[in-house]
């Protein structure tokens, strides 16, 4: 009876083995799924041969899926592409990367097939297009978990690396070298902030500006509220001169950092070579006025034209009534100009509100100021057309009126008169010299 259990027991240990589902081991590719977009293109013998294939693909078996897409033929769009990946199986690497690389002519889009030489490049030590490849599969598929996590591994440590690298460099001295290894960094890392930034910090000390501009500008985007890059790069700004935007940098960093002397000084140093000056709330109101005065022409014109008007050579004109008005500066600066006159006692009358007849005196000479600066001024309606029916020609403002009509910068009402003694509102003022401001623009 013992003798007939052994075999019977051997019988039996064999069946349960047989009866047991084979599982081939995980091949270490990774083998992209198929695009619909591709299969759906396909004949059924073709999606058939090409699913064959992948399925053999997917068990790590090159042999069979080289000969299912054999079978399918150069014709298929997935020959090439398979066969790189079958010729990966089978460990003939160069030949795998051949045939993707003659996929990717074809079908550049196909993540399948970046997939493969992102893999073929990891393989043989190329992190650096492994890298590439992986960010191509991003940009193709955003989604694509795979490619994602591959990529930020190889980001993270690549991206450390170099940092320390060019920060030992910096350290010993060897500026091109950390030049380099910052550059390096940025390769894995567009958006490091340290590495602009001291990309930066190396080029303003070689006075190479422009490069240094390059990475503030990058720098302050991904990190807009840091400080010290702002101060670098207004400081980069201010050397190389243009101070409008060194300006819009320094009035950022003087809210931030209000107690800041350094920043105040060079603040007050680029509103001098601007030109700038803080307005009085005055200003603001003009537009919302009913009645212009002299005091707020003579600011309106100095705000307007501060870039064309040039500084007065000779002495101003004496004037014994502006010592309080808010506009003391820029009235000095149109009487001297002779674009404003001042009444023969030596009185401006800062508050007197101003008609038409009088504003168009102004406007005269503020034109005829701007023709001898090379500024011309066609007239638009001949003056023997213009008819007014409110002022005769012995009229003081005769002249200046009819000329700033043929300018076509003011107008006639629809009843042929000018109305001379009319007060004139801050918004139409505004408008007349904005007029004058494009035709010379």
């Amino acid at each position: 009876m013992v003798k007939k259990v052994i075999p019977v027991c051997i019988i039996l240990v064999c069946l349960c083995w047989s009866c047991t589902t084979y599982s081939p081991p995980s091949p270490t590719l990774y083998v992209e799924q198929l695009p619909q977009s591709v299969i759906s293109e396909m004949s059924l013998e073709e999606r058939i041969l090409t699913e064959e294939a992948w399925t053999n693909l997917v068990q790590g078996d090159g042999d069979r899926a080289k000969k299912a897409l054999i079978k399918l033929g150069q014709e298929s769009s997935l020959y090439y592409a398979g066969l790189g990946y079958a010729l990966y199986l089978l460990d003939d690497i160069q030949k795998a990367e051949d045939f993707f690389k003659a996929a990717l002519l074809t079908f550049p889009d196909l993540v399948l097939i970046r997939v493969g030489l992102a893999q073929i490049y990891q393989e043989t030590g190329r992190e650096d297009s492994a890298f590439t490849e992986f960010r191509n599969i991003i940009k193709l598929d955003p989604k694509h978990d795979w490619a994602k996590s591959r990529y930020t591994a190889i980001k993270s440590q690549k991206t450390t690396k170099a940092l320390q690298e060019a920060r030992a460099y910096v350290s010993a001295g060897e500026t091109e070298k950390s030049k380099a290894a910052y550059l390096k960094a940025l390769f894995y890392s567009p958006a490091s902030v340290d590495a602009h930034f001291a990309l930066a910090g190396i080029y303003q000390e070689e006075n190479n500006h422009q490069s240094a501009l390059v990475h503030l500008k990058a720098a302050s985007t991904y990190d807009p509220e840091n400080n010290e890059i702002l101060k670098l790069y207004g400081e980069v700004l201010f050397a190389i001169q243009d101070h409008k935007k060194s300006l819009e940098i320094y009035e950022k960093l003087s809210l931030k950092e209000p107690d800041n002397l350094q920043i105040k000084d060079r603040l007050e140093i680029i509103k001098s070579r601007l030109g700038i000056f803080e307005l009085p709330s005055q200003y603001d109101n003009i537009s919302n006025s009913e009645a212009v005065t002299r005091e707020d022409i003579a600011a309106v014109i100095g705000v307007k034209f501060k870039d064309i008007l040039k500084d007065p050579t000779q002495q101003p004109p004496i004037i014994v009534d502006i010592a309080t008005s808010w506009a003391a500066k820029f009235i000095l600066k149109m009487t001297t100009l002779g674009l404003i006159d001042v009444y023969p006692n030596h009185e401006f009358q800062p508050k007197k509100s101003l008609n038409r007849a009088e504003l168009a005196e102004i406007l005269v000479r503020l034109i005829m100021y701007l023709n001898e600066q090379g500024h011309k001024f066609i007239q638009q309606v001949p003056l023997d057309r213009i008819q007014i029916v409110d002022i005769t020609p012995s009229n003081y403002y005769y002249q200046p009126i009819l000329t700033i009509i043929s300018y076509d910068i003011m107008s006639l009402f629809s009843d042929k008169t000018f109305k001379p003694d009319t007060p004139i509102t801050g918004r139409e003022t505004i408008n007349l010299f904005d007029i004058i401001l494009a035709l010379i623009e």
